[in-house]
């Protein structure tokens, strides 16, 4: 098992797996409401099996290296997560997404996760494009996308039925190139005597 320190504040990533079941089950319930607003996933989490059943199919995914799901503890809690949704490794094309708990938020906690994540996708498996799919109303993870320095690249207007109601989905997304012009510190310039 690894944990990854998300800066100073004890903040830590670590993968979710079917052991977590009873932890993601009570991570969800707590910010059922808030997390369903825009994310499916408090519909597909409904008690502790279920909760393994999804662990289980990112497990499944991960063995055939196409999506990957992680965790975000802060102060020892389960608040929130990070995931591939989708990753291709032979396209070089990976869907990142994110969720996370009221008790939470205004702290860079998925900003800081999905940094880590997508530096992994791009530095250690090659990935060329990261894309980043968001509902129109989700200004959290549109926020997210910004600070990721994504590009916006369009909207599919209602293309996503979320809970009876067609949504527009945005389409954001960051290229290895600007992933890593963005995180290269410019060069020191020369000083003119």
């Amino acid at each position: 098992m690894y944990a990854i320190p998300l800066g100073d504040d004890g903040a830590e990533l670590r993968p979710l797996e079917p052991w977590h079941a009873e932890e993601f089950f009570h991570h969800i319930d707590r910010g059922r409401e808030f997390i369903g607003r825009h994310v499916g996933l408090p519909d597909l989490v409904t008690d502790v099996d279920t909760g393994r059943a999804h662990l289980r199919r990112y497990v499944e995914k991960a063995a055939a290296d196409t999506g990957r799901i992680y965790g975000i503890w802060a102060d020892g809690t389960l608040v929130g997560g990070v995931l591939f949704v989708g990753f291709d490794a032979a396209q070089g094309v990976a869907e990142a997404g994110c969720w996370l708990e009221p008790a939470a938020v205004g702290r860079g906690l998925v900003t800081r996760a999905a940094r880590v994540v997508i530096d992994w996708a791009v530095e250690e498996r090659g990935i060329h494009r990261v894309e980043w799919h968001v509902s129109s109303a989700n200004a959290p993870s549109i926020a997210v996308a910004r600070r990721l320095g994504m590009t916006k690249e369009g909207v599919l207007r209602q293309s996503h039925l979320y809970r009876g109601e067609r949504q527009d989905m945005e389409v954001w997304s960051v290229l290895a190139p600007e992933w890593r012009a963005a995180r290269t510190p410019p060069a020191p310039r020369a000083e003119t005597v």
